[in-house]
């Protein structure tokens, strides 16, 4: 899951559960979509990308300078991620906020495609109902 800086998701994605997270880093950067802004013309990426340890790697790096974002991703054994902390919460609450929904906290489905049906069905209701500023 990735999302934005209040936690809304941006982007979900569905990998089997023998696959490292960060061969999902790429394919979520991508399938954000584009911001709309008050003013001006609209920001199709974002400025900052926030990451866990697990996602710092040359390729990482390097691909993310090529899009020109700016990575903020702890560097393991350098940096401690006691900083990213206090941006990790968000997306902890938003992971347990689509785990709410029942279907999604057991996978019911054989297949994957209708998993990730419910899981954008789960981000939907969620999105709405931060913005409608309906209790979740």
């Amino acid at each position: 899951m990735l999302s934005e800086a209040q936690g809304l998701p941006l982007a979900v994605a569905v990998s089997g559960a023998n696959m490292h997270d960060s061969q999902a880093f790429k394919p979520l950067i991508l399938g954000i979509p584009a911001v709309r802004s008050r003013r001006g013309p609209r920001r199709w990426k974002p400025a900052k990308i926030r990451a866990d340890k697990a996602y710092y790697s040359a390729e990482h790096l390097r691909w993310l300078r090529s899009r020109n974002l700016v990575a903020r991703i702890a560097r393991p054994g350098i940096e401690s991620g006691e900083r990213l902390g206090r941006h990790r919460w968000k997306i902890e609450r938003s992971i347990s906020w689509l785990f709410g929904y029942r279907r999604l906290t057991v996978r019911y489905e054989r297949k994957g495609s209708h998993f990730l049906a419910f899981l954008g069905l789960a981000a939907t209701l969620i999105c709405y109902k931060k913005l409608a500023k309906i209790p979740l």
